[in-house]
């Protein structure tokens, strides 16, 4: 396996560990044996754990942004509002590593600027920015990428305490943004 491979490999390995695990609850090692690789070929990919964070969260973002562009292809206004909406229920549904890795960056970075640390979040708010930009652009309105936003965050939420998809807290969501089974 090659070195971009390799590195590859340990960033889909990261997202499933510090989905699982948080930050601060998982070890450069977890990720190592995941991968099957030593600890010092880990650290000659990546300099360090925070590297490996920001590698497998900028990841995410940018997972996610391909998901909405892929099922937004084409659309405008509210069937690529809906199109976003299903594609990532979808997600969510289908890897819920990814839901859960958004919610461990949120919570790094919160933990990260409590303690003083401001660059820690510095990449993470940008790719999050260029996420919200997208959709600002894919919705023709950044208002409409606040709600649409506002109302991903109650479904990261719903979703994260383990509501039903028959639950009524999810009966005024829009059809395309329910869960299913």
């Amino acid at each position: 396996m090659s070195a971009d491979e390799r590195r590859e490999s340990v960033i889909r390995a990261a997202i499933t560990e510090f989905a699982r695990g948080g930050y601060n609850g998982t070890s450069t090692e977890v990720i190592a044996r995941r991968v099957g690789v030593s600890q010092p070929y880990l650290f000659r990919l990546f300099p360090n754990k925070q590297a490996m964070f920001i590698a497998a969260a900028e990841r995410c973002l940018a997972d996610t942004r391909g998901v909405f562009a892929k099922a937004t292809d084409g659309l405008k206004g509210d069937d690529a509002l809906h199109a976003m909406a299903a594609a990532y229920q979808r997600l969510i549904v289908e890897d819920p590593d990814r839901l859960l890795m958004q919610m461990q960056m949120y919570a790094a970075v919160a933990a990260a600027e409590a303690a003083g640390d401001h660059e820690f979040g510095e990449t993470l708010r940008a790719g999050w920015l260029h996420m919200f930009d997208d959709i600002a652009l894919t919705l023709g309105d950044a208002g409409e990428a606040t709600t649409f936003l506002a109302y991903g965050m109650l479904v990261n939420t719903l979703a994260s305490l383990g509501f039903p998809a028959g639950h009524r807290i999810w009966a005024r969501f829009y059809e395309s943004a329910k869960p299913t089974g």
